[in-house]
């Protein structure tokens, strides 16, 4: 089967995980040029004005950006399996998951991981720490949330879209928010990302040797390029 479109991003990012997981469950293949943060071709500043990434396009010319849409998109093209719900409900739910990891995990994730960066200037402790208490808030949700779930997936017996958006946030945040002590909080969410990701379609795109041992709580140089 030829490529479905051409797919811009970094392999550590999550947004680019849950996309190649999608693309590689739903047996469909994406082509993966060479990107830069810092270095972005013309050609692509030409078609993705934002110039940001993980973007997408296919041979007609059609292009998407941001990671759920994409991964959304190629959920819709795949017949093997059904990641975003089998009907109009499970379809909501699904979706709800989405933007909950989203906005209430991957949010202050993000807002720790540009702080302790530098992204956000000066560090500031008191910020810092709203983020990781927030963090809390929603990993003990979830947390809740699988305790009564015997199938270990957010919403139906297998996976989903939204169990791939949780385990991108989940592998995110345990970058620089949570190190091993916060991480044992959460056996059933850690759990979880061990299940999602050690599929055997996906788990070339997922690891955890690189999680930090302890949480970063000083300014530390931006590991990627």
């Amino acid at each position: 089967m030829p490529p479905v479109g051409t797919l811009w991003g970094k392999r550590h990012q999550p947004q680019t995980k849950i996309i190649l997981s999608v693309a590689a469950l739903n047996n469909l293949e994406l082509e993966e040029p060479e990107w830069h943060f810092f270095k972005r071709p013309g050609e692509y500043n030409s078609k993705f004005t934002y110039n940001k990434i993980p973007t997408f396009e296919d041979s007609d010319g059609f292009r998407l950006m941001e990671g759920a849409t994409i991964a959304r998109y190629l959920c819709g093209l795949g017949t093997k399996v059904n990641l975003s719900g089998s009907d109009a409900k499970e379809i909501a739910i699904v979706d709800q998951w989405v933007h909950f990891v989203e906005h209430e995990i991957g949010k202050w994730g993000y807002n720790y991981m540009c702080t302790v960066y530098g992204i956000y200037g000066s560090l500031n402790r008191e910020f810092l720490d709203k983020q990781v208490e927030r963090l809390f808030r929603s990993l003990d949700y979830v947390e809740a949330h699988f305790a009564t779930r015997p199938s270990g997936y957010l919403v139906s017996d297998s996976v989903t879209l939204a169990d791939l958006v949780l385990a991108g946030a989940i592998y995110d945040v345990s970058l620089t928010a949570l190190g091993a002590t916060e991480r044992a909080k959460y056996p059933l969410v850690f759990g979880h990302y061990v299940k999602v990701t050690g599929n055997e379609k996906v788990k070339q795109f997922w690891e955890m040797e690189n999680f930090t041992e302890v949480a970063i709580t000083e300014l530390t140089p931006f590991p990627y390029s």
